[in-house]
């Protein structure tokens, strides 16, 4: 059975058709998933059975990177991260004046990752509507929940921790947290005055209690003043409570004012609304008197309202507006906790965001993002708060016992779910490279997982570990790429790879495919390839053989027969040469041997007939297999006797032609 931990998260997940208290359950962690599925052990009984459920089951660990919209999210907060780490560069050497202008940038960085978590939960809200399954609605719209719980936690701790406001200016960025993220009452201002008459709607009183339970005084009056316009017997004490309205002190950002003199001006103000409500002044007005009550700070007025407050939080701050206006930081949480008490009554207990928000409340960071990394369903959140928070210096003394800082462990987690994507693991690189300590090591763990399905996407991989000369996940790419294209019969691309990876070993095998395939065809393919080797052909005695054998067919059709034949000699005498393609080696020297010129001379014509004989024999050389099938195989019996005749005819046309030279 699940576990609730918040409406729209759980800890457990249902496996349809697995029994776990009949049978045992086996299951191993992949990169991003889990497989499950039953064993063919029963727990009560000693036998062997078959299982009842023959179906392996992915779990993934990640499930909201394959949410469409939550990928838009994740695409926006990549830039801002990349934009943020650059920050850092930015502060060495800098003045104080340029350090307060880097504040402003994390300010604005804070207000940016907001508006992508708001970009995103409109457009889920939106796609939640459209939806015609009740059930996809369902989950459309716990997403929505998600995301607004998101907002509500980062607003709040962009309030305390990043930008932290004074005592004053601290309550007004509390009020605007509220509004911003309780904002039924704009459709509720837009129905009402969009009436025929205002006055007389259903909702009117509710509005007005809700615009002043938000600190919105002045719409409120505006609001009252039509009241007092359709309603002569309350026009008075429309205008008094109007002018109450109007008087209430609040200290303003940039002002001069002293947190004294507001205290003693509030007082002041404070007095005169208990004296009209002593005085009766609204006893006949129960709206009014509820309203003036509500301004007076009064916990059971307040508390009646609950149904218009929707939640503690909001209750807190009115609270706040009403009774303790210069509320100090330090006293924060002391009013939270308050509030939290009496708006529960003891009728519920605290949820997860409750406890996260009093975390917040607290100044306890790091509960914060503990609370958070239990409720939400992904690393999302955490990660990027945890980064922001840490470049504001505010996680700087807090390290993790097995060597890391509590940011670059949130970021390699989130980095991680990002590779379990077909596509987002490009994101995940840029994590991974910002984190000094384990970064590395885990992109090189990552990225040997990641399916080459596509020479594309290999592509994008290879030049990803190019960029951070990562060697060994180079050559392993390279061999992949190489080994596939050997199985399709590439062998161009095969040796192209090969030689990217370096491997020597894998560059002979290729080539020992190309002079096999030439053996066959009796031509090359890849020309281009083998043409421009370069000094890439001394990656391994074999491709260096291929490349020289390139260069002798070039010499001959070029017609140049004598370099032609002391390459052809060479590649024998030298040993390049693999001993299973002499034969087709001196096949091709038939040709320089028949030649009207002399093109061998008696010491090469020597070394010819040395090879063939080697050849013949079956002696091994170096260590090479001997080639005794030779002598058992007619067509190559005659090659050999065509190659002995035209050797021997070559031999004294060249001796002949020496001794000539020598005697004149």
């Amino acid at each position: 059975m699940a576990q609730k931990l918040w409406p729209w998260r759980s800890l457990f997940l249902l496996i349809p058709g697995v029994n776990s208290s009949k049978k045992q359950m086996c299951f191993d962690w992949g990169p991003g998933e889990m497989l499950v599925c039953e064993t063919s052990f029963n727990k009560k009984e000693k036998s062997e059975t078959v299982p009842g459920c023959p179906v392996i089951y992915i779990i993934r660990k990640d499930v909201d990177v394959y949410s469409q919209i939550l990928r838009k999210l994740f695409n926006e907060s990549h830039g801002i991260f990349v934009g943020l780490q650059r920050i850092e560069e930015e502060l060495t050497g800098k003045s104080r004046k340029a350090h307060h202008f880097i504040f402003c940038r994390l300010v604005r960085v804070s207000k940016n990752y907001r508006s992508v978590i708001r970009a995103c939960m409109e457009e889920m809200h939106q796609v939640a509507i459209a939806a015609k399954d009740p059930a996809c609605s369902r989950q459309f719209s716990s997403q929505v929940s998600i995301l607004s719980a998101m907002e509500l936690i980062w607003n709040l701790c962009e309030i305390l921790f990043i930008e932290v406001a004074p005592a004053g200016p601290l309550l007004l960025h509390l009020l605007d947290w509220v509004r911003l993220h309780v904002c039924e009452v704009d459709n509720l201002l837009a129905d009402v005055l969009g009436s025929e008459n205002p006055r007389k709607h259903e909702s009117f009183w509710k509005l007005v209690t809700i615009l002043v339970l938000q600190g919105r005084l002045d719409e409120a009056r505006q609001m009252l003043s039509k009241e007092a316009d359709s309603s002569p017997t309350s026009a008075g004490m429309c205008r008094i409570l109007g002018d109450l309205m109007r008087t209430m002190p609040v200290l303003s950002p940039g002002t001069t004012q002293t947190l004294t003199e507001l205290e003693l001006k509030w007082q002041h103000w404070h007095e005169e609304c208990e004296r009209h409500l002593q005085d009766g002044t609204f006893a006949s007005s129960p709206h009014l008197e509820s309203l003036c009550k509500i301004m007076l700070g009064d916990e059971a007025a307040l508390l009646e309202q609950k149904e218009l407050l929707n939640n503690w939080y909001h209750f807190l701050v009115t609270r706040l507006l009403y009774s303790h206006p210069t509320v100090k930081p330090i006293d924060l949480h002391f009013y939270a906790q308050s509030s939290l008490d009496l708006f529960l009554g003891g009728e519920s207990s605290p949820e997860p965001l409750d406890n996260i928000l009093m975390a917040a409340f607290e100044f306890d960071i790091h509960q914060v993002i503990k609370e958070c990394s239990i409720a939400l369903s992904n690393w999302w959140f955490v990660a990027h708060l945890t980064d922001l928070l840490d470049h504001c210096k505010l996680l700087q003394s807090h390290n993790l016992y097995f060597g890391s800082n509590m940011r670059e462990f949130l970021l390699l987690e989130y980095a991680s779910g990002l590779f379990a994507h077909h596509s987002l693991w490009q994101l995940g690189v840029d994590y991974f490279d910002y984190c000094p300590e384990l970064g590395r090591v885990s992109l090189e763990l990552h990225i040997e997982r990641i399916p080459l399905s596509t020479e594309q996407k290999a592509l994008k991989v290879l030049r990803i570990c190019e960029q951070r000369q990562m060697t060994e996940q180079v050559r392993s790419i390279c061999k992949i790429l190489a080994m596939k294209a050997v199985r399709n019969n590439r062998l161009g691309s095969a040796l192209s790879w090969s030689i990217r990876a370096k491997d020597a070993a894998f560059a002979t095998l290729v080539s020992d495919r190309f002079l096999r395939d030439y053996c066959e065809r009796g031509c090359f393919s890849d020309l281009d390839l083998i043409d421009n080797l370069g000094p890439a052909m001394m990656l391994s005695d074999r491709l260096t053989f291929l490349g020289k054998y390139r260069e002798f067919h070039r010499l001959y059709g070029e017609k140049r027969f004598v370099d032609a034949a002391s390459l052809l000699l060479s590649l024998m005498t030298s040993q390049i040469a693999p001993r299973s393609f002499w034969m087709t080696l001196l096949t091709d020297a038939l040709p320089l041997l028949e030649q009207k010129q002399v093109i061998f001379s008696a010491e090469q014509t020597y070394e010819l007939m040395r090879c063939l004989e080697d050849l013949t024999s079956g002696r091994p050389v170096h260590g090479e297999p001997d080639a005794q099938r030779l002598q058992d195989d007619d067509i190559e019996t005659t090659k050999v006797e065509m190659l002995r005749l035209a050797l021997a005819r070559n031999l004294a046309r060249a001796i002949i032609k020496e001794g000539s030279l020598e005697g004149s």
